[in-house]
């Protein structure tokens, strides 16, 4: 006859068993978030990857959703070493921005051939309130304001309400005058998204210390079960 001490330790191990259970599924959601992250990266600031004078953007942001992936499939041991590796990529990222910026507003806004920057110069001073690279004065030296039929002395995406020709003035009333630029506003964008993976990160490795003791319990009743 199973003893009362039979039963609670039947019961025990079957406890431990549905919390790994949930932990298992908490991971894959976690996994998720992670792969989540690279996604909206990816679909909500592709525009700038015409900004890069190579497609280290675009490659950051696949091997984002790829360390996801990993996340999901690998499970802990991928997970630390995944989400490393994507705070890295941001931090290069950062630094290739901003040796590249300022050279290509300069050179290929409103060129030939070169309408994925314009767009993307346009989208970025809108967004994120700024003009040039640094300051506004970084527009004097571009190719395109310098042109001989050209009115303006920024573009009309640097002004607080653009419309055409609003950048023949380039008064502080007029036109976003923000200190640092354009390239402190991607610095700040960057760096919240190190917060995030910090915050999913630190999120996982709780997960893994959860499941690793449940783990260990779950195996230890086991063990100790003879059936």
């Amino acid at each position: 006859m199973e003893t009362q001490a039979d039963k609670t330790h039947t019961c025990g191990t079957i406890c431990l068993k549905y919390l790994l259970f949930l932990f298992n599924i908490l991971f894959w959601l976690a996994g998720g978030a992670v792969l989540a992250v690279g996604v909206w990266t990816l679909v909500e600031k592709s525009d700038y990857i015409s900004l890069l004078n190579s497609g280290f953007y675009s490659a950051s942001t696949y091997i984002l959703i790829a360390a996801g992936v990993i996340v999901i499939v690998t499970g802990i041991i991928g997970c630390c070493a995944t989400l490393k590796e994507m705070r890295s990529l941001l931090i290069v990222l950062d630094e290739e921005l901003r040796q590249n910026l300022k050279v290509t507003m300069q050179q290929k806004y409103q060129q030939p051939g070169e309408e994925s920057v314009t767009q993307a110069v346009d989208k970025l001073q809108q967004e994120f309130k700024c003009c040039g690279s640094n300051n506004f004065s970084d527009w004097t030296d571009s190719v395109w304001i310098q042109a001989a039929d050209n009115e303006r002395l920024v573009p009309d995406s640097c002004c607080k309400t653009p419309t055409d020709l609003c950048g023949r003035r380039d008064h502080p009333s007029n036109i976003y005058n923000v200190e640092g630029g354009c390239i402190m506003k991607l610095e700040d964008f960057i760096l919240s998204q190190l917060y995030i993976l910090g915050a999913v990160g630190i999120g996982i490795a709780f997960l893994q210390l959860v499941g690793m003791m449940f783990t260990c319990c779950l195996y230890q009743n086991l063990k100790e079960d003879p059936y």
